[in-house]
Order: structure tokens, then sequence, then C-alpha cells
């Protein structure tokens, strides 16, 4: 929780005495003022799980926003309605900056649930000193988008550039604004072809950039997303679902998006940790577009073997092929390198792997001598049919 915002908040609750909430205008919940009530009804649903999970749903946020409060420039009284889940009535100040807004604080009515508006009696005074901590907020917040929006060029240096000078200074502007706590997660979406996305259409993105990709399959975006404390990849997977339901835009909408994979990297403990997530995060999404069952969403920690064949250079014209796996990854055996395939992910279980295919086992069985005669591998020998696994899982990526 940032300490400033927390002052400006306990300042706002001392002057209106009463708890105050401080959250982004996307409700995600940026700090609040302490609730020392023992009454077990001093809270309502809606602000329980916004101080637990740290933001509010969609749902709640398009029901309070019938209330004005994107456009108001001063307070707004929002009475109760437990049909919503709001068991008490709130007072809004809207948090702006030069005619933005940015945030909201949020203060609980202070009497039993009630149709009645609450904090009708606060004197103009007190309301005109809040709304002025309000500005300070929002001109805070305004600063901090400012920098988000610049950190595009940053992550872009810091994760392509060779020069270890420019990776440096790439840190450490990232370094300001993000800070050093993280945990951070990156995500790779690949191939893609519409334009950049706004920063405020990603959920908890942080920055976003095009990274040019190896060979012709198009440019990744890489997203940046911060994680609450615990690390947990949820907001990163909200995240790569925003992207893959972001309409294609310009040229790229006669483009067909469905092969669109998104990857998912490690936590990053701190930026300096942000160029390993982007390999992982890659990694995932390569892996998610050669074996479509691991995707659309892919995190690295559930790719597998994918792990290390990632880690390989990527393929390309010119790009070397074990000379006895050679033949096989030819058009004209496209066939029985499918059954090879499947007939070293069923683990050589030639039953399994005739049902998998679809055909009889005399026909697997002449498959495979086939196999065979065009590697000189034999497939009894577990050397052997690691290699030839490990080349064809190679050859989708």
């Amino acid at each position: 929780m940032n300490a400033d915002y927390q002052d400006l908040v306990d300042e706002i609750s001392a002057l209106l005495e009463a708890p105050a909430t401080l959250e982004d205008r996307d409700f995600r919940l940026i700090a609040f003022g302490a609730h020392d009530s023992e009454d077990a009804g001093a809270m309502d649903p809606v602000r329980t799980r916004s101080i637990l999970t740290r933001r509010s749903t969609a749902e709640v946020k398009a029901w309070f926003e019938r209330f004005g409060i994107a456009t108001a420039t001063g307070p707004v009284r929002i009475p109760a309605d437990p049909a919503a889940g709001v068991l008490r009535g709130r007072l809004c100040l809207p948090v702006r900056h030069r005619g933005t807004v940015f945030g909201y604080v949020w203060l609980l009515a202070g009497d039993a649930p009630s149709p009645t508006p609450p904090y009708v009696e606060l004197a103009r005074a007190d309301l005109d000193a809040a709304m002025a901590v309000c500005a300070r907020i929002g001109a805070q917040l305004a600063d901090e988008a400012r920098a988000r929006a610049d950190l595009g060029p940053h992550l872009f240096t810091l994760l392509t550039s060779e020069s270890e000078d420019r990776r440096e200074a790439a840190l450490t502007a990232l370094s300001g604004p993000l800070g050093a706590g993280g945990p951070y997660a990156l995500l790779c979406a690949a191939p893609w072809t519409a334009a950049l996305p706004g920063l405020r259409t990603v959920p908890a993105a942080l920055a976003l950039t095009l990274v040019p990709a190896p060979g012709a399959s198009g440019p990744r975006l890489a997203v940046l997303v911060r994680l609450a404390a615990g690390a947990d990849l949820g907001p990163a997977r909200t995240a790569a679902s925003a992207l893959l339901a972001a309409p294609p835009k310009g040229a790229a909408a006669e483009a067909d998006q469905s092969v669109v994979a998104v990857g998912i990297g490690t936590a990053a403990r701190s930026p300096a940790a942000l160029p390993a997530a982007w390999r992982e995060a890659s990694a995932a999404a390569r892996a998610a577009l050669a074996r479509p069952h691991l995707g659309p969403v892919a995190e690295w920690s559930a790719i597998g073997p994918y792990r290390l064949l990632a880690a390989l250079p990527d393929s390309g014209p010119g790009h070397p092929v074990d000379p006895a796996v050679s033949p096989l990854l030819t058009p004209a055996h496209a066939e029985l390198a499918r059954t090879a395939e499947v007939f070293l992910d069923c683990a050589g279980q030639a039953g399994r792997t005739a049902t998998a295919l679809n055909i009889h086992r005399q026909t697997l069985y002449y498959r495979l001598s086939r196999v065979e005669q065009l590697t000189g591998l034999d497939l009894h020998e577990g050397e052997d049919r690691l290699l030839l696994h490990m080349s064809l899982k190679a050859a989708r990526l």
C-alpha cells in the first residue's frame, strides 16, 4: 500500500470522521482507512470484498457509475440498496486532475442501513477541505499515469537491447515508477497483428510494447502486469483474457485472430527479473501455438518439456536439424512424423497409439518401420527415442 496515499486517505477520514477508501477509476483498491468499529454491520459486502480482493466487480462498478460519479466534480451522495449488496449509503468524492477523473474516495454512512443519503450533516467547509485533499491525490495519480504511459519504450529496451549499458539505463528508468517491491508478471501475446492496445484496456497493465519476433511470424505484444503480494497470477490471467478478446483493428481486421496465444511467465520479484520472465512468457506462447491444447493461455510452469525445448534458438531458414530426423520433417512424410510423435507421446504403447490415430495396429507397425528406415534410428533404444521425440517437438516450435 502506498504510504503517501495512505496518509492522504487518513487525512480525509479525520476531516470527515469516517473511515475512507481510495480506489482508482477502474475500482482497484489503492488505500483504505482503519475500521475500528466493533459493530458487525459497520461494513457491507461491497466494501468487504473491495478490501479483501483489492478490487470491485464490473457489476459493482457499473452500478455506482449510474450515479454520475465519473463526470461529477463534487461529492456524490449515494443511497443504500440492499438488493445490490450496498447495505450502507455512501459519499463518493471524485479524485480529479485537470478535468480527468483518476479515482474515487468512498466513505460509508455511519448510521444503520437506510435509503436516506448519508452525510447530510457534514459542514461545507469539511467537504471542501476533503475535496482539496482529493485534488492532491488526483495530481499524484496523474503523475503516475503519465509515468506508466512512458514505460513502454523502456520495457522494449530492457527486453531487446544487446547493449548492457542501454539495458541498465532502461532498468533504472523502470525501477523509479515501478518500485523494487513487485511482484510482476510479463505476458507475451503472439503473433500480435492488431494495433497496440491502450493501457487502460488491459486490466492491471503497467506497460505495453511490441517486440519483434524471429522469422515472419509477426511481432509479439509484451504486457507488464503488477501482481498482488502473494504473487498469484490471477491478474495476469485476467489480462490475458482481455488480450484474447481484443478485436483486431485496421488492416488486421481481415486477419485470422484465432491463432493468437498468450504466454505467462513466472512472477518476477523485481524489475531486474523481467528479462527472464519475458523469456518464459515467450516460451509459453510458442508452446501454445505449437500445441493448441496448452492454450490459448499458457503458463510457463505448465508447458512441460517445452520449457527446455523453447530455450533452443528459434527455428528459421538455415536452422540446423538433426541429420537423422531431417528426412522425416519433409512435407512428403508428414503423416509418418505425426505417427512417430503420437507413438512417443503414448510412451511407446502400440494399443494407445493405434486408438489415438484410429488406425489398425499392423498399419502402425508398418509406419514405425518406415520411420526407422528413413531416420536410421532404432525405436527400441531409449536414446534414439529421446532424440526423435525432442526433434519432433522442437520442429513444432
